[in-house]
This record gives structure tokens, C-alpha cells and sequence, in this order.
């Protein structure tokens, strides 16, 4: 008999929409979940391959003193020009989108009822066709930028420039198998969790948490 694979689902929204908040909602579930942005990390610490990719094109000023990267550095030169932006993204999403694949493949091993894929690039990385289904966190814009500015300590141009390098909002939507919507209330977002839940493991072909 094989045994059931579990559902993967991609969790995505644009910067400061809440996907960890949302996360952590699901693991009061019992769901694990991979973040892409631990990951996106992970392939830029000392000694990957990435990094060395980026200090040869950017030199010591994308570098801490302790030789890890300075992502805000990087942030400043990829956000002033798009085709930095894309070069950087040449280098970091193949091997991100390797090793989600690897997190990806221990979660199928264990016995849960689905497994999240939390990741703000989720499609315009490629990473959607790692998933089953596509969960977008929806925000206001202007929501948005409040969040990023606050977050982040940079001026509200700044969060808007962030935002506008996104996907615009309408088109994350029309991709999404299912919306949730966060704007800050704790018990709908809970709610909304809660149903999502029940939704995702009746696709798999389980029952309810009890």
C-alpha cells in the first residue's frame, strides 16, 4: 500500500502581510511549515557557494566584519537596479528552490496531515510548483507600507519602493487557491485559520483535529 503524501501548501503574501504570524497559527494545528526566507539565508551564510558568488561582484561592502552578509547592503544595490536584482536572483533562487525541495522531502516522510511552504517569492520564483495548493495573506497596501516602514526603520518611500518591486497585489490574487485576509485581528485571522484547517485536511482525505 503506499503511503499518503501530504498536501504542500504555499503560503505567500507581500512583504509585511503576516506569513509567519500565519504560520505559527497553523502550528497551534499540529502543522509544520519550511520558511523560504530561513532558507534564502541559509544559502548566503559563510562558506556557501552564494556568497562567494556576491563578494566577487560587489566586493567587501556587502560584508560584515565577520564576514557574514550585510543584507540591508545588498538590499540598497538589487532595490536601485533591476538588473542586479535579477543577477542576484540568478545566483540565490535555484539553489533556495534545492533546498526547500530537500526540507520538502523530510516532511513528506513524517506523518502529518499537510505541510506549509512559507515563501513571499512564492511565484515568482518557480517555488509554486513545488505545492499543491497556493494560500496568498492579503493586506491593504497602505497597510503594507505602514508595517514595512515600522519594521524595517526606513522612511515611507522607501516601503513604498520595497512594495512596488513586488508582485502587484491583484495578480498574487488571481493566483491564489485561497485568500486569507490579515489586518490585524487576531481572533478572525484565528478563525480564518481554523477553517482553513479543517479545508486542508479534508482534501487530504482526514478527519477534523479534534
Amino acid at each position: 500500500m503506499t503511503a499518503r503524501q501530504p498536501l504542500i501548501i504555499g503560503v505567500t503574501g507581500g512583504i509585511a502581510s503576516g506569513k509567519s504570524t500565519v504560520a505559527r497559527a497553523f502550528a497551534q494545528h499540529g502543522i509544520p511549515w519550511v520558511d523560504a526566507d530561513d532558507v534564502a539565508r541559509e544559502v548566503v551564510a559563510p562558506g556557501e557557494p552564494a556568497l562567494a558568488e556576491i563578494r566577487r561582484r560587489y566586493g567587501p561592502r556587502v560584508l560584515h566584519e565577520d564576514g557574514h552578509l550585510d543584507r540591508r547592503a545588498l538590499r540598497d544595490i538589487v532595490f536601485a537596479d533591476t538588473a542586479e536584482r535579477r543577477w542576484l536572483e540568478s545566483v540565490t533562487h535555484p539553489r533556495i528552490r534545492q533546498r526547500l525541495g530537500e526540507h520538502l522531502e523530510d516532511f513528506r516522510r513524517r506523518d502529518v496531515p499537510y505541510v506549509l511552504l512559507v515563501s513571499p517569492l512564492l511565484f515568482e520564483s518557480g517555488q509554486y510548483e513545488l505545492v499543491d495548493r497556493a494560500l496568498v495573506i492579503d493586506v491593504p497596501e497602505s497597510l503594507q507600507i505602514e508595517r514595512t516602514a515600522r519594521r524595517d526603520g526606513v522612511d515611507e518611500a522607501q516601503a513604498r519602493a520595497i512594495v512596488a518591486a513586488q508582485m502587484p497585489r491583484d495578480e498574487r490574487l488571481s493566483r491564489a487557491d485561497d485568500v486569507l485576509v490579515n489586518e490585524g485581528d487576531e481572533r478572525r485571522l484565528a478563525d480564518q485559520v481554523a477553517e482553513l484547517d479543517r479545508q486542508y485536511r479534508a482534501l487530504g482525505g482526514l478527519p477534523p483535529a479534534r
